[in-house]
Formats: C-alpha cells, structure tokens, sequence
C-alpha cells in the first residue's frame, strides 16, 4: 500500500467525521455496519452514503459486497490519512514527499513539517503478512471482540516511540523522535547509508568495536534491540554508527534475553565476516559483559507503553514470525508477492479503486493541510 496523499486537501470535515466514526465502529466490527457509521457520524442517512462513496473511490474505506448487511471496513489508506490529519493539526507533517524505504511491515517516507525542515515518516503496517491467519491462531486482542491489523500496528509505532524517545534522552546514537499519532510515528532524517549498502570502511575493526560496545551498553541500561543486523544500523560521514527500528526490543529480564542477546553480536560477527572479510574473536558474552546499571525498560513502561501492551506486540511478532520465516529475511524482493496478497484481499470488495497510487516524483510534494 504506497501512500498518495494528494486527496487528503480536498477533504472535508464531514469525510473525516465518517472516516474517523468507521474507525471506531472497527473496535468492535470486522465490517462495520452503515447505520452504526451514520449514529457515530451524527450526520443524515442519505449524506453518510454519499461520503462513504467518495472515501471508497479514494481507497480510504472499502464495501464488502458479499457481507450479509451493508458496511464498510477502513484500509491501509484511510487509516493513513487519519494519522496524518492528526499530524497535520499539530504541524509535525504539512506536506508529504518521496518514499525512500520500504520493509515487510513498515514504508518510509521524506515529510516536512511546519518549521520546512524534513523528517521521516514511518508508517507501521502490521498485518501486510497474512494478519488473517496468524489472527485465528491466538486471541491478541483478549477480551475484544475482533482482532484488529490497526491495533496491532498503532501498538508497534507505540513501542517504537516510546523507546526512541527514552534512548534518544539518555543520548544512545538515535534519531530524534517528533511525533507520533496512530500507526505513524515522525523522526530526524538522518543523513547516512545502511549498512548494508556499504561496500567499504575504513577502519572495519573500529566500527566492528563500536556496533558491539552498542549492543553492550543497551544491555546495561536494561535493553536488548533483538533485531540489530545491517539494515537496522545508519553509518553517516564520520564513520558513527546510528541505530533505528524498535519494535522488537525487549527487556534484558525476558526470558529469552540471552538468546536474543547472542542473536545480535552472532548477526554482526556474520555480517562483518562476509562483507568487509574482517574476523574478530572478541565479542561480548551476555552473563560476563552486561551488567546492569540502569533500567530504561522501567522507563519505557512509565512513559504509557505497558507491559501488557508489549507482551501483546511480542505474542504478535513471535507468531508471524513462526508462520512467515521470511519476515526476518529483511530483503525487499518479496514486495510484490506482499502486493499482490493486498490486492488478493480487496477482491471482494466493491472499493472503487482507481489508479492513483503512483510513486511521487523527486520534485512532487502533496499538501496535508486541508484547505476547507
């Protein structure tokens, strides 16, 4: 799902009050019926139908032609454009730019905010890997009635704010979080490579030393990345490592901390073995090297991320994890194999969906400020 936000400034706010009433009619509805959106919307019958018209041939919400009521179910899209309203009224976003990543559960995109600087914008998309069967095999959402794709993407953008902000602070080598609304979160762009479009270093002992002394010092303060390998690591000019993607991260009193914490510096080892031929026979041992000294885990709870919530998200990782191996591959040539799951998915749905959802060019920009 590649966003086009170039409708969003011909929104009015009537197309978001029934946008925003099929989001919440989603809590509790898989479909969520037309006379339920209209009594959330507080708008007539006749003017409900009509938006909910214009928002299918936009993609924002999607007719279920073979349900046994009349209803509706919110998509990627009209989730999107939900979190960027919010974005927009708070001046984080005011206008969208070229997609510059793209991963089996999240897009990455160049956006401004109001000051004209640029950031990013990642957009969580838990669910793109056949939400439909991993949802059946275990109740994620407990006591709700629906297991829901924009829960569980709200919960990882959630977790991955939450700890940015916290190591941002106690200066771990991160970009700085703005914002985050819904499955969105906004942060500094930072301007550096992946690791592993990096052919050369020029002292790879030296940044081989810095990666590990990394993976150390998360874990003293109480943390591990879990998923810390060369496309989760930035190197910019100077050579210095910078660390993205959290939504994996766990504390170092799970369970499984050891394993995952060996999983990291082997993912390193491996990676510095085979790209620069550099072999090194020091690496840190989990019970000699990490001591505890601090507890940011505590303060990741503390910042409203609960530990409920993140045993949840971490239930929901290890299950696709198990049923799609692949997803820890994170190599980009299965996209359109995910593409076309999307599309198989909306085959039954009567979306009036145009063609639209092209990529910007370098020098396009949409407008998230709505102009009515």
């Amino acid at each position: 799902m590649k966003l086009d936000a170039k409708a969003l400034r011909y929104m009015t706010n009537e197309d978001f009050r029934v946008l925003t009433a099929v989001e919440t009619g989603s809590r509790n509805h898989e479909i969520v019926p037309v006379t339920l959106i209209t009594d959330i919307a507080k708008l007539r019958a006749g003017g409900v139908k009509k938006y909910l018209g214009d928002l299918a041939k936009r993609n924002l919400v999607s007719r279920m032609a073979n349900a046994k009521y009349d209803g509706y179910r919110l998509t990627y899209g009209g989730y999107d454009y939900l979190a960027l309203k919010t974005l927009s009224k708070r001046d984080s976003v005011v206008s969208v730019g070229n997609q510059i990543g793209v991963g089996k559960e999240s897009d990455i995109y160049v956006v401004a905010g109001s000051d004209g600087n640029q950031c990013v914008l990642k957009l969580h998309r838990l669910g793109r890997l056949s939400f439909r069967n991993v949802k059946n095999k275990r109740d994620y959402l407990r006591r709700k009635q629906s297991p829901s794709w924009t829960y569980m993407s709200k919960l990882s953008a959630m977790k991955e704010y939450a700890f940015m902000q916290v190591l941002y602070e106690h200066g771990f080598p991160v970009p700085k979080p703005i914002d985050h609304n819904r499955h969105c979160v906004v942060m500094e762009l930072i301007d550096a490579f992946p690791l592993r479009q990096i052919d050369d270093v020029k002292d790879p002992g030296k940044l081989y030393s810095e990666l590990m002394d990394l993976i150390v010092r998360l874990a003293q303060h109480g943390l591990i990345h879990c998923d810390f390998n060369e496309f989760n690591i930035l190197v910019g000019d100077d050579g210095k490592p910078i660390l993205i993607d959290f939504p994996q991260m766990v504390s170092t009193s799970h369970p499984n901390a050891e394993e995952y914490f060996n999983r990291d510096v082997e993912c390193i080892r491996v990676f510095f073995k085979r790209r620069f031929q550099y072999e090194s026979y020091l690496y840190p041992k989990f019970r000699k090297d990490t001591k505890r000294e601090f507890s940011l885990d505590v303060k990741v709870a503390a910042s409203g991320f609960t530990a409920e919530q993140q045993n949840l998200l971490e239930s929901y990782m290890e299950e696709i994890s198990e049923k799609n191996p692949e997803i820890n591959d994170d190599s980009d040539e299965d996209e359109d194999e995910d593409e076309d799951d999307e599309e198989e998915e909306e085959s039954d749905a009567e979306s009036g969906k145009d063609d639209s959802q092209e990529k910007h060019s370098s020098d396009e920009r949409a407008s998230c400020k709505n102009t009515h």
